[in-house]
């Protein structure tokens, strides 16, 4: 499991790889991820936003913005948390992901980054 803090918000992750499937001539790769965030601060935040960086072994680059995680923008009390999961599909076995949490704390009206650990991508058979 990958862990990371920023401002008294843990984000934790697992990886899965999810299978190879054959799209238009080609392979894609799917890679199940886990994202489970905590917040373990004094005071209630709300995720707003969310940026990724999808990088490929074969040069490739993705970006993914949007609002919320799969479709919500959870309130975090603090002591709480959400967990949700989502895929990534790759055209080469192996990738990586980065990216951040846009979010707003209660208290302070102040919009805050969290950093997502970065996660490693990688079908089992090309570890061997």
């Amino acid at each position: 499991m990958l862990q990371q803090i920023t401002k008294g918000i843990r984000i934790s992750a697992t990886i899965e790889f999810n299978g190879a499937v054959r799209h238009q001539n080609a392979f894609q790769y799917a890679f199940l991820y886990h994202i489970k965030i905590e917040n373990q601060s004094k005071d209630a935040v709300q995720l707003l936003t969310r940026h990724w960086k999808i990088i490929e072994s074969l040069d490739q680059t993705q970006y993914v913005n949007g609002e919320g995680v799969v479709g919500n923008k959870p309130v975090l009390n603090p002591g709480e948390s959400h967990h949700y999961s989502s895929n990534c599909l790759l055209s080469s076995p192996v990738g990586a992901m980065k990216g951040v949490f846009v979010m707003i704390n209660f208290s302070t009206a102040q919009k805050f980054q969290v950093q997502v650990p970065i996660l490693n991508l990688a079908a089992p058979f090309i570890l061997n």
